[in-house]
């Protein structure tokens, strides 16, 4: 396995209260890592700090390393800006900006510079939104708001804006609890189509979605990692009793 983020003594805290608890783990390049567990046991503090989201929460703190590409993003001279740009977030519910759907998809390029000239821009927007499965669906409304668009659409235009700044990661913060099972299912199809390209960090709630999409595993409890591994290996045959215990929804 070649480790694409590895995480090395991590410990993160809201105020006093501490969320994370000397975490050591590696995520592998271009898999799908599902990060499953009860509710509050830290999956999403821990998603955060692979992009320093983490640290736009009042009060919070890491202390540790997590190195992407061997480079520690929490060290002094690392651009936060580049970090966020090199691995994005699929939020829990879908956040398009107030403006429309071309706008949404061409926003980050304008941001980072990524284009230039009006035919590209426009053959990037196209592209994007082929590859998050919505072009057909709004081809002949660009340029109308993003906000009328379903929910599922805008989860979609969501992946699309996002793969537009070119990540090499993506993290997605249990990205259909929010979608209709219809919806849900075409993000799942696509992440499983785009992890050939892209290191893929998914937090769910759902064990039946995690053993849908899981190449490796990773089972969090009260902030701590309990068991990680391949998915097949900790589905069938986990190794730790609390594990054993949460895969036959004992808690």
């Amino acid at each position: 396995m070649e480790a694409h983020i590895q995480v090395r003594n991590l410990n993160a805290y809201y105020g006093k209260t501490q969320a994370l608890k000397n975490i050591n783990i590696e995520i592998p390049r271009r898999q799908i890592t599902v990060i499953m567990g009860p509710s509050g046991c830290g999956k999403t503090t821990l998603l955060k700090t692979f992009n320093r989201f983490l640290e736009l929460n009042d009060g919070a703190s890491v202390t540790g390393e997590v190195l992407v590409d061997e480079q520690d993003i929490y060290a002094k001279d690392v651009d936060v800006t580049e970090v966020r740009k090199r691995v994005g977030l699929l939020a829990q519910r879908p956040a398009p900006l107030p403006m429309s759907i071309y706008e949404n998809v061409a926003y980050g390029l304008h941001i980072h510079q990524m284009r230039k000239g009006k035919l590209e821009y426009k053959e990037a927007v196209k592209h994007y939104l082929e590859v998050a499965g919505l072009w057909d669906e709004v081809k002949k409304r660009l340029h109308e708001p993003a906000t009328g668009l379903s929910i599922g659409q805008q989860q979609r235009l969501c992946l699309a804006r996002g793969l537009a700044i070119e990540p090499e990661i993506i993290l997605g913060d249990e990205p259909t609890s929010a979608l209709d099972p219809i919806s849900s299912q075409h993000i799942e199809k696509k992440l499983l189509e785009l992890k050939s390209q892209y290191t893929t960090v998914v937090v769910t709630h759902t064990l039946r979605q995690a053993k849908r999409l899981a190449d490796y595993a990773i089972f969090m409890y009260l902030g701590e990692v309990v068991e990680a591994g391949p998915a097949h290996a900790i589905f069938t045959n986990p190794q730790q009793e609390r594990t054993r215990a949460y895969l036959e929804g004992l808690f």
